[in-house]
């Protein structure tokens, strides 16, 4: 986790997150980021029935696999369902992680004026996060808190893993230059437009490669952080081809649940160090191809 002020980071060269990012990657060889989903129905029952199973569990997960992870990724959604008991646990998560490894709030905000300036000093002062996700939908203006926050990565939500994305996001608009794009083609030249102190990334779907592909030649030097692997049936190789930068470091493959719930009897924390160390091995081979060709 980061714990740098935002006032610490002004005139920096380089941002925080992404030196993180690098630094993770180098060390633990890794472009896996585990989202910390924390779901009783999914959980070992006798971890569950511990008052503070949320904790506990958490801590088993990151001690079996923080060596081999680039980055954390909680999903406030499975906190704030469990009350102030899920809050006291996402606080105290955040602080067990190594300062070596990000830790990303999937928080998916995003509104105007004060209340996107209390998100934004909830999620990077008080839980300490290095990074967040958030959506465009209200404009520049609503994410203003958070781009200014240079030493904190702003992941932007530009194409979604979900089936419904399209719904909304291939929908066609009209660029400035009179071009007829779908809509998260321009999210995406938006923020390249916003990431004016080099903080910003996106949020892409391994479920659309092909989309993936033309969102990485938007944006060809920012950070993706791709979920949709494992249940949702994102094809890793597809993925890694379409998204990978010359920086191999600037892409997050994202998996929660196939890690966290690997097992639910008493050897859960193993199980979930060798589906972690399986995924890992399972991108840098597919990375080491595509370097190849590059």
């Amino acid at each position: 986790m980061q714990t740098a002020s935002a006032d610490d980071a002004k005139g920096l060269a380089v941002v925080a997150f992404i030196d993180q990012l690098r630094a993770a990657r180098e060390k633990n060889q890794s472009l896996l980021c585990v989202g910390l989903d924390v779901d009783p129905r999914l959980a070992p029952p006798h971890v569950v029935n511990r008052d503070d199973w949320i904790t506990e569990f958490n801590r088993g997960i990151i001690e079996a696999t923080q060596d081999l992870v680039c980055a954390y990724k909680p999903n406030l959604a499975f906190y704030e369902s469990q009350g102030n008991a899920g809050w006291q646990a996402l606080k105290a998560t955040v602080e067990m992680v190594s300062d070596e490894v990000p830790v990303i709030a999937d928080a998916k905000r995003g509104d105007i004026g004060n209340t996107a300036e209390a998100y934004a000093s909830a999620l990077f002062d008080f839980f300490k996060f290095d990074a967040a996700t958030v959506s465009p939908y209200l404009g520049e203006d609503s994410l203003t808190p958070f781009l200014e926050r240079e030493d904190r990565g702003i992941l932007v939500l530009c194409k979604t893993s979900n089936p419904g994305s399209g719904d909304l996001q291939d929908v066609l608009c009209l660029a400035a230059d009179d071009r007829m794009i779908p809509l998260w083609e321009l999210v995406a030249e938006r923020v390249v437009s916003w990431n004016t102190r080099g903080n910003c990334g996106m949020v892409v779907g391994a479920t659309y490669p092909a989309i993936l592909e033309r969102i990485r030649a938007i944006a060809p030097e920012m950070p993706l952080l791709i979920p949709g692997i494992g249940p949702q049936a994102g094809d890793l190789q597809a993925s890694v081809t379409a998204g990978m930068p010359q920086d191999a470091s600037l892409i997050m493959i994202n998996a929660s649940r196939q890690v966290l719930y690997a097992s639910r009897g008493e050897d859960w924390r193993e199980a979930a160090r060798a589906t972690a160390l399986e995924l890992r091995d399972s991108i840098n081979q597919a990375c080491a191809g595509v370097m190849e060709i590059m």
